[in-house]
């Protein structure tokens, strides 16, 4: 089996005395659309922060395409092709759409010419933010503010996005929008990592998935195998 883009190994991680991750497993391969679901507590925001460099592990590795990012921090992380797209978005509210995007790129130089058509791509895959370009991120609706939290991760050029809650707050019209450029940005060759409550939207997604809870993977498969599964229905589903 060819070696996975991405993977954590005995991941363990937490708040003071509070341990929230128990020795977690997990990988994401080339050009893959992985979820993590579980229930509010699980560990899931955890994970993706200890992931990113934002919160240290207490034991255990991080890997991107095998080589050990565990003790890299946010900005050895996001030199190695990982981008962050955290819940609530966490734009610069009082900064326009276009420079919140440009925070993305500012590991590039501003001068490159790639910067400039890298902007005018996430216009375009996100058109209602070109409508709203010199806008201060303050005045987007939700669906719009998540477009610009995911063009920004974007911009880094990412091998892997790892977004958590795609879907939170927003409408269901806005929720198709983000969900059909999230498969268009996987087409173009970047694996995704995604966090989602709204379990049936990760499982339409992904490729593969895994549930989380108590800060242990308890259960992992292909979306498929993942859907069917007992414990997923009646725990997340809702049906037995």
């Amino acid at each position: 089996m060819a070696e996975a883009l991405f993977s954590v190994a005995g991941l363990e991680s937490g708040y003071g005395d509070i341990q929230v991750l128990w020795g977690v497993d997990l990988d994401v391969g080339h050009g893959e659309i992985v979820c993590l679901i579980g229930s509010n507590g699980a560990g899931k925001t955890t994970l993706l922060r200890t992931i990113s460099g934002l919160l240290p592990a207490r034991a255990g590795t991080v890997r991107m395409d095998g080589a050990d990012i565990t003790r890299a921090g946010p900005k050895g992380v996001l030199a190695t092709g990982i981008a962050h797209v955290p819940e609530g978005r966490r734009l610069f509210r009082t900064m326009s759409v276009t420079d919140n995007l440009l925070m993305g790129a500012y590991l590039r130089r501003r001068a490159d010419p790639a910067v400039a058509a890298d902007l005018e791509r996430v216009m375009t895959m996100f058109p209602r933010l070109a409508e709203r370009r010199n806008q201060d991120a303050a005045t987007l609706s939700g669906g719009e503010q998540q477009m610009c939290a995911i063009g920004r991760g974007i911009m880094s050029r990412p091998r892997l996005l790892i977004i958590d809650e795609l879907s939170l707050g927003l409408a269901p019209k806005a929720v198709d929008v983000l969900s059909e450029s999230l498969k268009e940005i996987n087409t173009q060759g970047v694996s995704v990592l995604l966090v989602e409550q709204d379990v049936m939207i990760a499982l339409d997604l992904a490729d593969r998935g895994y549930v989380l809870d108590r800060g242990r993977v308890t259960l992992f498969g292909t979306a498929a195998e993942l859907g069917a599964a007992p414990q997923v229905r009646e725990a997340y589903i809702g049906v037995a």
